[in-house]
């Protein structure tokens, strides 16, 4: 049996396949398996794939139904105890699985391991900024308090043991956009976090990301379901109003007033930096030209989100 199971989901990713299994074949750790759960790719994938004939990659092809299907999926295929995920269009640097494996000995009673990562922008690449104080190598770190700026759980940087999905479940396929913080969120309520500072994967922005899939607005994460948590976990209730904003923010862009009340009047504003207060009473044309010149200066590596 490997030591790490790598899922992959992959949906039309044919200029990028190729480099990210390049990154995680050329692992100094090499007991591991891949598998890539090719979500009705109606490109070249396929092709690229199917020139690796390396004997630890398992491909699987399903009808399309979206990134957590696929992942479940690859769950379910994994013969592993300690279960990773990449997306098709990141990074690993080749330590990546050493790093995380060296913790894992040393910390057999945690469950959740992850590590620093990088931003890939059209301009320039740059280290993502955390919320947290560096105390040493690594932090053990609770996951709301230390991902008040960025997630210290990125999907590409991540392993898991596997009884974590035993315990709370797999991705919500029927969130359409924003399953990561759902899962996210129902890991913090349950375990802590080791954090490693070394920067171990590369992350491809996408400075789109605010303005695309519109359709899935009505189909983002539901804090409804945490709703008895945050009440007794103030930790848990900054988070979720920190996520919250972002989502009004959406939602005033995209003019669905109803949902941005729904957001808004959940928020405790004192949760909440005066900057981000102010810019929830912005009008929406305001808010746009804001985006774009955060956009240029995230490219830049001046902050990794638009309202951050």
């Amino acid at each position: 049996m490997p030591f790490f199971s790598v899922i992959i989901p992959l949906f039309n990713k044919e200029n990028f396949i190729e480099a990210t299994l390049k990154s995680i074949l050329n692992q100094t750790f090499t007991d591991f398996e891949v598998i890539i759960v090719n979500d009705g790719s109606t490109d070249n994938s396929e092709k690229i794939i199917a020139v690796f004939k390396d004997p630890r990659i398992r491909s699987f092809t399903k009808v399309n139904t979206g990134a957590s299907s696929a992942r479940n999926y690859g769950i379910e295929k994994a013969q592993s105890n300690y279960i990773s995920f990449i997306d098709a269009d990141d990074y690993w640097y080749p330590t990546f699985l050493e790093e995380i494996f060296g913790k894992i000995n040393r910390f057999p009673d945690i469950k959740v391991f992850s590590a620093a990562i990088e931003i890939e922008t059209s301009k320039r690449t740059f280290p993502a900024h955390y919320s947290i104080k560096k105390t040493g190598d690594y932090e053990i770190v609770n996951y709301f308090t230390a991902s008040t700026k960025e997630t210290v759980i990125c999907t590409s940087c991540a392993v898991f043991n596997k009884t974590v999905f035993e315990e709370i479940g797999t991705f919500d396929t029927s969130i359409k956009s924003g399953q990561d913080t759902d899962m996210w969120i129902r890991v913090g309520l349950k375990y802590s976090v080791l954090f490693s500072w070394k920067i171990l994967a590369r992350y491809v922005y996408d400075e789109n990301s605010l303005s695309k899939n519109k359709n899935y607005l009505n189909t983002k994460v539901d804090f409804l379901k945490f709703n008895e948590d945050e009440k007794i976990n103030p930790n848990l209730k900054k988070f979720l109003d920190l996520n919250r904003f972002s989502l009004a923010i959406k939602y005033k862009l995209a003019g669905n007033k109803m949902l941005f009340e729904n957001h808004y009047s959940a928020i405790e504003l004192k949760n909440l930096a005066v900057k981000k207060k102010i810019l929830l009473l912005l009008p929406s044309f305001i808010l746009r030209q804001l985006i774009a010149l955060k956009t240029v200066l995230t490219n830049f590596g001046f902050g990794s989100s638009v309202f951050k």
